[in-house]
């Protein structure tokens, strides 16, 4: 992995302790935070904001998520050493890196190609080992289903049908697959989690308010990441 600078470190463990003051109690995902440095998922020119609790532009009209976006949306993954874990919006790569931060094995599609591309190379480059694919993630990926973890960095009009099916069946020593996605209207969303508890049956639990940007989807009206 590149070298960090003691510089970025001090400022990573200061957003952590902003993120402890917000509510994020997780302390394997606050770990995650601590380690993997989001300034180099960022643009050059924004570095020195790379740890200000914001969402920052990486191209394309996207954006890198606010950091308390993704350690909400990974505390409710409830992610374990070695889940299969599915993200659907690789974005600039960091969910993906928090992810595999916290030993899952991930699982990553990205509907802007460049974007993809860029993220691919600077997590293999970071030592962050993910399968990635380029296409409509609300589709899921079921040649690698089921799975024990599914984040979308998107807003959804409806909870699509094919992640809930792709979750992973409750075992007696693990709980079923967990689908956490925001879901309402163009101006606002609710955070969803939605935990498999058996053959086609669901727990879902509706959470707090997130506002996110569209996106242009193949089958159906989807939006894109915005804290």
């Amino acid at each position: 992995m590149m070298e960090d600078d003691p510089l970025y470190r001090r400022r990573r463990l200061r957003l952590v302790e902003a993120l402890r003051e917000k509510g994020i109690q997780d302390e394997r995902v606050l770990a995650a935070i601590a380690r993997v440095p989001r300034h180099l998922f960022v643009e050059p020119a924004l570095r020195a904001r790379a740890y200000d609790d914001v969402a920052l532009p990486i191209g394309l009209k996207q954006t890198i998520s606010q950091p308390f976006t993704v350690a909400y949306q990974t505390q409710l993954l409830e992610v374990r050493p070695g889940d299969r874990v599915l993200e659907v919006g690789t974005g600039s790569g960091y969910q993906a890196a928090i992810l595999c931060a916290l030993g899952a094995r991930v699982f990553t599609i990205e509907r802007h190609r460049p974007l993809l591309e860029r993220a691919v190379m600077r997590l293999k480059a970071l030592g962050y080992r993910v399968v990635a694919r380029y296409g409509d993630g609300s589709l899921g990926w079921p040649a690698f289903a089921p799975f024990d973890g599914i984040v979308v960095t998107a807003g959804a009009t409806e909870i699509p049908a094919a992640l809930r099916e792709q979750l992973r069946l409750p075992e007696e020593d693990r709980p079923g697959g967990r689908l956490v996605i925001p879901v309402g209207g163009m101006q606002q969303q609710r955070m969803v989690r939605v935990r498999c508890t058996g053959p086609g049956t669901y727990e879902t639990e509706t959470l707090h308010l997130f506002r996110f940007v569209p996106l242009v989807r193949e089958s159906s009206q989807m939006q894109r990441r915005q804290p």
